[in-house]
C-alpha cells in the first residue's frame, strides 16, 4: 500500500494515520476515474462521429478506429481527438443554431467545460407539420439523413464536455429539441434491488426532480418496464397509457407522448432515458431511431467503471464470499463478513466487505450488497482506533469470539449529527470475520409501535398550540376525519361545521371548559364525512402556564363508529329476541292452555269396561313449547272400551291442533264402528292432506286397542308406534307387531291388526317414546329397562299407580311422556292373573 499514506505529523495516533491513508487512496481513486471516465467520454464522442459520417454502427466505428489507428501507428485516443478535431458540421440556413464546444486536435488537450445553449429561429409552426419538417422546408430540403447525422454528431460533439446525467440530459434537450419536440429529459440508473435513480435531467421542475428522484422496484412504472424488457417504450397516447402505467409529471397531461429508450451496454441494461415531448401523437420512424442512436451515444457517459480495489474486492480465497452470501441473504438482521488488508509488514490497516445482509446498512444508506467490496474505515470511518477495533484484532489473532459492551456510535446523517447506540459481535471464519450487531435506538422501533398502535384502535394523536393557533395531527387523524393530509390538520375554528348540529352544544360546553378551567375533556360526538356519519370520541386535556391559563392542548380522537354500529345491532338483536321470547310464551300458554282443555289428565285411576285405567302425563323440561303426545280411553256404544295413544312430531300450536284432529276424528270414527285398520287408513289420508305444519305434512305415530270385556279379548292397531307391554305374573313381554307405517308418511301405508285375550290380573301399557329413549342409548336398552322395572314395582304391589311411578321414576324428560296403563282385576293373591294352562299365555 505504498504511496497511500497522507503527509501526517510524527507521533499522529494510528486512528489518524488509518484515516489519513483511506483519504489519500479515495482521492487517488477518484483522480483515476475522472480520467477513465474522460477518456471513455473522448472514445464514445469519436464514435459518434463516424457513425453519423459512415451510417454504420456503434461497434462498426470502434472497430474502424482500431483500423485507422493502428494503419497509421497512433494510439485509439490519437485517432478519436484527431476525428473530432476534422469535424466540421453545416448549419442550414433559417435551423436551430446550437453552440457545441469544440475539441482541439492534440490528444493531450483537456475537454472544455460544455457551455450549450439553445437558439432557435425561423417562421411560425405551421398547423399540423412537425417541427423536423419545418426544419427541412427551410433548409431547403437538404437531404433528411444528412440532418440526422448532423445532430447525432452533435450529441457527440457535447458528450465529451458533459460532466454527470443533468448534463447529459441538458444537452439531448438542447440539440434534439428543436427537431423532436423533446422539452424534457430525464434519465434513471439501476440502484439497489432493481430500483431507479434519477441521475440527470433537463427541462422539469426542481420539485418534479426530487418527487421522481427514487422509484422503487413497482409494477406499472415506464422505465423500470424498459430496463427490465430491454426495450423501448413509446407511449403515445396519454389516456391509454395513463391506465397502464404511472406518468410522471404535474399535471401528467403536460407531456402527451413520452419514450424511454433502455441504455445498451454488455449485461442487461443499467439506465434508460426518458424523452417527454410536447406534441401529442406518435413518433415518426425517422425520430425514433433518431432517439434511439442518441441513447446509445449516451452508453459511455452514463457507465462509470466499477470502483477500483487493489486488493480485488470479493475475491476471498477458498471462495468464502459467494458461500457466507448464501448464508447471509437469510438473515433477518445485519451482519458482514471482513476481510483483512494488511500492510507490507503484516499490519491490518483496515477491513474490506466481501458479504453482506440484506438489513446490513452504512451511514450513507447502502444496504446489502451495496456495501461488498468497500471498506470498514469508508463505511464507518470513526471506528479505528476504538475497543471495537481492537476486539477485531484479538479476535482475529486469537479466535474467541468478540462480544462489545454497547457503545454509542456518532452518525451524520443529511449533515445532522445522530448518535446511536450498538452492540457489536465478532466470530473469527478462516482468516476472516463474520460480524452481526444490534442498534439499540428505539425512537424508530417505538415510532413504528405508535404507528401501530393508533391503527389499530382507529385513534390518532392530537394538539393544538393556543399561543402560536398551530395544530398538530398524527396520520390516523386524516383517515379519522376523512381528510386529505395535504390539506393540513383542521383549525378548531372550522371542527363546528363537521359536527352534527344535535352534538354541537354539548362538545361545544365541554371544549369550553377545556380552553377556559383547563378541565380535562372526554366527550362524544359524530361529524358529517363523505362517507356518511362518524362516531367519534375526543380526549383531550390542556397544559397551563404559570397563572393557570391553558396554552396547549394535547389528547385523542378515537373512531367509534364500528362500536357503535355494533352496540346497535346488538340492541336490535336483544329487542327481537325478547320479542321472540314472548311471543313463544304467549304461544306456550295458550298451547298448554288448549292441552288442558282437549286433554283432560285424571287425578286418580279410572273404571271403563270393567278395566281400571291409570294414566299418567308429564311434559318436557327443555324448551317453551308444548308437545303432541296424547291419549283416549272412552267407551264404545256396545259397551266396549277404547284406547288410543299417540305421538305428534314438533311441539307448539301446530302440534297441538294435530293431536285435537287426530283425537276426535279417531273417536268418532271408533264410535261409528269403524273397523281399527280402516281408522288408521283415514287418519293418514287426513294428515297428508290437511297437515297444521307450515313445513309440510305433519307426522304421527299412534296406538289403537279396542277391548271386549265379554270374552277379555282386545284387538289393536299401529301406525309406526312402539309395542304396548304386557306384564303377567313376574313376566313382562312385548306384544307382537302387526304392519303399521307412520301416519302421514306416504299414502300406500298398509294396516293389519292383530289379537290377545286378556286376563285377570294382567296389566297392559301404552306409552310414547319420551318414557324409554335415552340419548346416545339404543332404544332396545330402553325397552328392557321398562320390562324389569314394570315387574319390579308389581312386586313391590304398586299396580294401582303404575303409570304414575313409572313417570316418576324417570330421571330427565327430555321429551313429553304419556302412560296408560290397562288393569285386568282380579287374579290370584297380589293381583296376579288366575291360573290357565300351560301355553294359553300369547
Amino acid at each position: 500500500m505504498k504511496g497511500d499514506a497522507a503527509p501526517v505529523g510524527e507521533g499522529a495516533a494510528p486512528e489518524v494515520v488509518a484515516l489519513a491513508r483511506v483519504v489519500a487512496r479515495l482521492r487517488s481513486e477518484v483522480v483515476d476515474l475522472e480520467g477513465v471516465a474522460a477518456t471513455t467520454a473522448v472514445v464514445e464522442r469519436a464514435k459518434g462521429v463516424l457513425m453519423a459520417q459512415a451510417g454504420v454502427s456503434a461497434d462498426a466505428a470502434y472497430a474502424l478506429l482500431l483500423e485507422r489507428a493502428g494503419r497509421r501507428d497512433r494510439t485509439v485516443l490519437e485517432e478519436c481527438w484527431i476525428t473530432l478535431g476534422q469535424l466540421r458540421v453545416r448549419r442550414p440556413r433559417g435551423t436551430a443554431r446550437i453552440s457545441l464546444p469544440t475539441a482541439t486536435a492534440t490528444a493531450t488537450s483537456t475537454p472544455p467545460t460544455a457551455t450549450a445553449t439553445r437558439t432557435v429561429t425561423g417562421p411560425e409552426n405551421g398547423t399540423g407539420t412537425s417541427a423536423f419538417s419545418r426544419r427541412r422546408y427551410l433548409a431547403g430540403h437538404h437531404d433528411h439523413d444528412g440532418e440526422l447525422n448532423g445532430l447525432l454528431a452533435r450529441v457527440a460533439d457535447g458528450l465529451a464536455a458533459a460532466h454527470g446525467g443533468d448534463d447529459i440530459a441538458e444537452l439531448l434537450v438542447t440539440v434534439l429539441g428543436a427537431a423532436t419536440d423533446v422539452d424534457a429529459v430525464m434519465i434513471y440508473t439501476v440502484a439497489a434491488a432493481g430500483s431507479l435513480d434519477l441521475t440527470g435531467s433537463a427541462g422539469i421542475t426542481a420539485a418534479l426532480a426530487e418527487q421522481w428522484r427514487h422509484i422503487p422496484p413497482l409494477s406499472g412504472v415506464a422505465a423500470l418496464e424498459a430496463v427490465a424488457g430491454r426495450r423501448a417504450l413509446w407511449l403515445e397516447d396519454a389516456e391509454q397509457d395513463a391506465r397502464r402505467y404511472l406518468l410522471i409529471g404535474d399535471p401528467p397531461e403536460r407531456w402527451p407522448a413520452r419514450a424511454w429508450v433502455p441504455v445498451p451496454g454488455e449485461g442487461p441494461p443499467r439506465a434508460a432515458i426518458g424523452f417527454l415531448r410536447t406534441r401529442p401523437g406518435p413518433f415518426a420512424a425517422d425520430i425514433r431511431a433518431l432517439l434511439r442512436q442518441a441513447t446509445r451515444l449516451c452508453a459511455g457517459p452514463l457507465g462509470a467503471p466499477a470502483p477500483r480495489d487493489p486488493e480485488g474486492a470479493g475475491a476471498v480465497v477458498g471462495g468464502y464470499a459467494e458461500a457466507v452470501q448464501l448464508i447471509l441473504d437469510t438473515m433477518a438482521g445485519p451482519a458482514t463478513l471482513l476481510t483483512p488488508l494488511r500492510s507490507e509488514t503484516g499490519e491490518v490497516e483496515d477491513y474490506r466487505i466481501d458479504a453482506a445482509a440484506p438489513e446490513s446498512v452504512d451511514v450513507a444508506g447502502r444496504r446489502g450488497k451495496e456495501l461488498v467490496g468497500r471498506r470498514i474505515l469508508e463505511t464507518y470511518p470513526t471506528v479505528a482506533g476504538t475497543a471495537l477495533w481492537e476486539g477485531y484484532l484479538r479476535t482475529l489473532t486469537t479466535g474467541t469470539r468478540y462480544e462489545g459492551e454497547p457503545f454509542t456510535y456518532e452518525e451524520v446523517v443529511a449533515g445532522v449529527p445522530r448518535q446511536s447506540v450498538y452492540s457489536v459481535r465478532a466470530s473469527r471464519l478462516g482468516d476472516h470475520l463474520v460480524v452481526s450487531w444490534i442498534c439499540h435506538d428505539t425512537s424508530q422501533r417505538e415510532t413504528r409501535r405508535l404507528a401501530d398502535m393508533q391503527r389499530l384502535g382507529n385513534l390518532g394523536w392530537a394538539g393544538w398550540n393556543l399561543v402560536t393557533d398551530t395544530v398538530t395531527w398524527s396520520d390516523q387523524v386524516y383517515a379519522i376525519f376523512d381528510r386529505d393530509p395535504i390539506r393540513g390538520p383542521m383549525p378548531l375554528a372550522e371542527l363546528p361545521s363537521h359536527v352534527v348540529t344535535e352534538d354541537l352544544h354539548q362538545l361545544g360546553a365541554a371544549v369550553e371548559r377545556l380552553l377556559s378551567e383547563g378541565q380535562a375533556v372526554d366527550q362524544r360526538f359524530r361529524i358529517t364525512t363523505r362517507r356518511g356519519v362518524r362516531h367519534l370520541r375526543i380526549v383531550a386535556e390542556a397544559q397551563t402556564d404559570a397563572d393557570g391559563t391553558p396554552v396547549e392542548v394535547h389528547g385523542f380522537f378515537q373512531d367509534l363508529t364500528t362500536q357503535h354500529d355494533i352496540e346497535v345491532a346488538l340492541h336490535e338483536s336483544e329487542r327481537a329476541v325478547l320479542l321472540q321470547r314472548g311471543m313463544l310464551q304467549a304461544e306456550r300458554a295458550l298451547a298448554a292452555r288448549l292441552q288442558d282443555t282437549l286433554l283432560p289428565i285424571p287425578e286418580q285411576s279410572l273404571e271403563l269396561a270393567g278395566l281400571c285405567i291409570d294414566v299418567a302425563y308429564v311434559p318436557a323440561d327443555s324448551g317453551i313449547n308444548v308437545g303432541g303426545d296424547w291419549y283416549s280411553a272412552i267407551e264404545l256404544p256396545d259397551e266396549s272400551a277404547l284406547f288410543v295413544i299417540g305421538d305428534v312430531a314438533g311441539h307448539g300450536l301446530a302440534a297441538v291442533g294435530t293431536m285435537a284432529q287426530l283425537r276426535f276424528t279417531a273417536k268418532g270414527m271408533a264410535v261409528t264402528g269403524s273397523p281399527l285398520p280402516d281408522v288408521l287408513r283415514r287418519l293418514n289420508t287426513l294428515l297428508l292432506h290437511t297437515g297444521s305444519d307450515p313445513s309440510g305434512s305433519a307426522t304421527a305415530t299412534m296406538v289403537m286397542a279396542r277391548y271386549q270385556p265379554w270374552d277379555r279379548r282386545l284387538t289393536w292397531v299401529r301406525a309406526g308406534h312402539l309395542p304396548p307391554l304386557l306384564i303377567r305374573g313376574d313376566r313382562a313381554e312385548f306384544l307382537e307387531q302387526p304392519q303399521g307405517a307412520l301416519l302421514g308418511a306416504t299414502f300406500e301405508a298398509p294396516y293389519e291388526q292383530a289379537a290377545i285375550d286378556l286376563l285377570p290380573g294382567d296389566h297392559l301399557l301404552f306409552y310414547t317414546d319420551g318414557l324409554v329413549e335415552e340419548p346416545g342409548e339404543d332404544i332396545e336398552t330402553g325397552l328392557d329397562r321398562l320390562a324389569e322395572t314394570a315387574v319390579r314395582l308389581l312386586r313391590e304391589g304398586r299396580g294401582e299407580t303404575l303409570a304414575r311411578t313409572l313417570v316418576s321414576l324417570s330421571t330427565a324428560h327430555r321429551d313429553d311422556i304419556c302412560v296408560l296403563d290397562v288393569h285386568v282385576p282380579g287374579g290370584g293373591p297380589g293381583g296376579g292373573p288366575e291360573e290357565v294352562p300351560d301355553g294359553d299365555v300369547p
